[in-house]
């Protein structure tokens, strides 16, 4: 479906890049050992957190994440980089 919101200007870096932290620990994405491995480059994480900058979905991230579980669980689909976490937790590139 489209989003037909308007615009929205992007977000703090500092708190995207925290919140780009917390989906990977809700969702098991091990960010540290991607880019040893090198399949989260630097570009890759700016990347990422860029999106989440632009993310209309914020609100929702923020409120999912106020509910901390005990276990790992999979990606909102309304994370702007689901498609990403999925890629680095099976281990490919995209």
């Amino acid at each position: 479906m489209f989003d037909t919101r308007p615009n929205q200007p992007l977000g703090d870096t500092k708190d995207h890049y925290w919140l780009v932290q917390r989906m990977a620990r809700a969702n098991g994405t091990d960010l540290v050992s991607a880019a040893e491995e090198g399949a989260l480059s630097q570009e890759d994480w700016a990347a990422m957190v860029h999106r989440c900058r632009a993310c209309k979905w914020t609100e929702g991230c923020k409120r999912w994440l106020s509910h901390p579980e005990t276990a790992l669980r999979e990606t909102p689909e309304g994370c702007v980089n689901r498609q990403h976490f999925a890629a680095l937790q099976a281990g490919t590139e995209e």
